[in-house]
């Protein structure tokens, strides 16, 4: 039988309407220390992460429209290869060296950043064997910025005063989809008309956050939901009422510390 997907509502309206897995979430032990990459979508969404007991590292990428996708992508995977390059290096950088836990590494991004960190999971594959001896355990997608040539519901009738809405989101498409094709582009669609059969890929854990109220949200539930019956270990969380990107739009504010709670737990389950 299939794993079922993990799936956790969290409410942030009032403190007495937390859940009781959130509490837990919030609570739980922390993780040794380790190398973590964030392919960030927003410079503010850096912040959060320095509440971790981690190396966090938060690699540049070019940006559209001067550089479409895959440029992206590309660069997300020449920073794990510099990552690597460090761990094998004879003479490296001390400052990283020296505190992080190359065996226990974690990519995460926020939005495109997301997108970004779902690519690399296909590429690199389960145990990231090409990087050795840097050793990949999972991957947070914050909401992740996924597309396709026909809405989903939360797109076609979500808020109308979303902070990230659908004019928005069809100028960032436009500006950064390859030249002459769509947005059921394979590293925009996961499950698009010509994207790769994810069942026989190999991944390694995948934990995937998003706000109720995102015009998003959907493609990110679906993306959980598939994911799961092709028996890939994910675990899908909602932020009740709270928007795209809510977290770096005030990182201080309870669902944001929140997050910081559900992550800590997510690595400190999957590391070894």
């Amino acid at each position: 039988p299939l794993p079922p997907t993990t799936t956790t509502t969290i409410q942030t309206s009032s403190p007495s309407s937390t859940t009781s897995t959130a509490a837990a979430s919030a609570s739980a032990p922390e993780p040794t220390p380790s190398a973590t990459t964030a392919a960030a979508g927003s410079r503010r969404g850096s912040k959060p992460w320095c509440e971790l007991q981690a190396v966090v590292i938060a690699p540049d990428y070019r940006l559209a429209p001067e550089d479409r996708l895959p440029a992206a992508i590309e660069d997300g995977y020449t920073a794990l290869k510099w990552l690597q390059g460090q761990a094998l290096a004879e003479e490296p950088d001390t400052w990283l060296t020296d505190v992080a836990d190359f065996g226990n590494v974690f990519i995460s991004g926020d939005s495109a950043g997301g997108n970004i960190a779902h690519n690399l999971a296909v590429r690199v594959g389960a145990g990231s064997v090409e990087l050795g001896p840097v050793v990949v355990k999972g991957y947070v997608l914050l909401a992740p910025f996924f597309g396709g040539t026909v809405l989903c519901e939360s797109e076609a009738n979500g808020p109308v005063d979303a902070f990230l809405n659908l004019e928005l989101i069809d100028r960032f498409w436009r500006l950064s989809v390859p030249v002459g094709d769509t947005t059921d582009h394979p590293l925009i669609n996961p499950f698009g008309p010509s994207s790769k059969d994810l069942e026989p890929v190999a991944l390694d854990p995948v934990l995937v956050v998003v706000g109720g109220s995102d015009l998003l949200k959907d493609r990110a539930k679906v993306y959980a939901e598939k994911l799961t019956e092709m028996g890939k270990k994910i675990e899908y969380v909602e932020f009740e009422g709270q928007q795209h990107g809510f977290f770096t739009i005030d990182p201080e504010a309870e669902p944001a510390k929140k997050l910081m709670g559900v992550i800590k737990r997510f690595i400190a389950e999957n590391s070894s």
